[in-house]
């Protein structure tokens, strides 16, 4: 059992029946009540986000989840297909399983398959990952005062923000927590 004074970011967590894992995490305490703990979860199994607020020194029973690093292959529709690198082995996973991992995935990429009692149950991506400009429009020297930014799409087909000097067929790092550009790599 975890009391709430012992969460922290990314931690699993085994409530209601369901797996939960810890987005943020905020210890509030307001004038003479007592402290409250506001946590930001997503169900690992459905992929939703809430918030739950509960009392100071709840108890949680934590989920033991295993993580093992595979490679992303291909997918077809719905269905994404990934390669133990130790072992050869196929996982398959559907797109409600992946949620935000999904524009993040391209060929031959190296992440961590989550598995709860031996069942996949999620994708943990690397802190940042490089992806290929396939499309931008030129930027031009002072059309701004301050550094300017223009939308770019990657290689997956996402879209972010991008400093003007970044061209097509440019390959940029991405952060996968915020989804923001990084630096050129």
């Amino acid at each position: 059992m975890i009391s709430t004074g012992d969460l922290k970011r990314g931690m699993t967590l085994d409530m209601d029946g369901d797996l939960w894992t810890v987005l943020e995490y905020h210890h509030i305490k307001i004038g003479r009540g007592s402290a409250q703990v506001r946590l930001k979860i997503r169900n690992l199994k459905t992929g939703t986000t809430v918030e739950r607020t509960f009392q100071a020194g709840e108890k949680f029973r934590r989920a033991i989840v295993d993580r093992k690093p595979v490679q992303y292959l291909y997918h077809d529709g719905d269905t994404y297909y990934f390669m133990d690198t130790e072992t050869y082995e196929q996982t398959i996973m559907n797109a409600s399983q992946l949620g935000e991992v999904i524009p993040y995935l391209k060929d031959q990429l190296t992440l961590d398959i989550m598995s709860y009692q031996d069942q996949a149950i999620g994708a943990e991506l690397p802190a940042n990952v490089e992806l290929k400009v396939t499309q931008t429009d030129p930027g031009y020297r002072g059309d701004t005062a301050t550094g300017g930014t223009k939308p770019a799409t990657l290689e997956t087909g996402m879209t972010v923000q991008v400093p003007l000097f970044v061209n097509e067929e440019d390959l940029i790092r991405v952060d996968t927590r915020s989804g923001q550009y990084l630096e050129r790599a």
